[in-house]
């Protein structure tokens, strides 16, 4: 059975002050904290083994505002606890043994995504190898410059050959979004990386390994997406989002 994992660590320094006195991922969106839409987008997707990987001073306050899932409409919840900051590859390692073998999808805490994750589920349940990708076409060139983008073989949104971080001059308008779908042998890449020159083992070399066996398949979300984390103006602009949705649904 396929398995989700949301990735909450962090010390969450692009939301300074906000974070100076707990994690980012516990700070409200709307009328509710940020890790809930992460969940309860995995919740509706199908997925009934979820783990939390946090860290720092503040990992308890997931305990007990998440419990055992009840809040997001789970039976049973797991946590993990990453040390120190080490990435987020780094912390994907820390779930193998929940895994078990099956594949995962992984799920960085500070993501909101409208798009029902259900049917990129299924499709990743029937992909026979590799790793599966979420993009979002971000129209801004100067947004795109601080995200992981997409490269392709061509003008069109087909076959991915590349990603690079945070390009001075994007080779496309596709943002690489936090959501992440693995096979089981994600893990033995994961043993494989060396720190990056900030110290860390970063989830792009995870995808880059699965490129270079051109076992990448992917997605393009057609409705909102936002990463919270990313910045004051981009934590507001998801605020804003999921205010006007909630109303919406009365």
């Amino acid at each position: 059975m396929m398995k989700g994992i949301v990735l909450a660590g962090g010390t969450g320094s692009r939301l300074a002050p906000l974070t100076n006195i707990t994690n980012k991922h516990l700070l409200p969106i709307y009328d509710r904290p940020m890790i809930y839409f992460a969940l309860e987008a995995l919740v509706r997707a199908g997925l009934e083994e979820i783990m939390v990987v946090t860290g720092g001073n503040h990992a308890g306050e997931f305990l007990r505002l998440l419990g055992s899932g009840g809040p997001v409409g789970l039976r049973s919840l797991q946590y993990a606890y990453q040390e120190r900051p080490g990435g987020i590859a780094q912390a994907l390692g820390l779930t193998e043994h929940f895994a078990a073998g099956d594949k995962v999808v992984v799920m960085l805490g500070d993501n909101i995504v409208e798009d029902d994750l259900a049917s990129i589920v299924q499709r990743f349940e029937r992909q026979e190898r590799g790793a599966r990708l979420l993009l979002k076409e971000i129209a801004d060139p100067a947004h795109l410059r601080h995200l992981g983008v997409a490269v392709f073989d061509g003008d069109e949104p087909e076959r991915l050959v590349d990603i690079e971080e945070k390009p001075a001059h994007p080779r496309s308008a596709y943002a690489v979004t936090g959501v992440y779908f693995y096979p089981a042998e994600v893990f033995d890449i994961v043993q494989t990386l060396k720190p990056s020159g900030r110290g860390e083992l970063e989830i792009t070399d995870v995808n880059k390994a699965f490129l270079e066996r051109g076992q990448v398949e992917h997605d393009v979300l057609s409705g909102f997406w936002g990463d919270a984390g990313e910045s004051i103006e981009a934590y507001y602009a998801c605020t804003q989002y999921a205010r006007a949705r909630i109303l919406a649904s009365g």
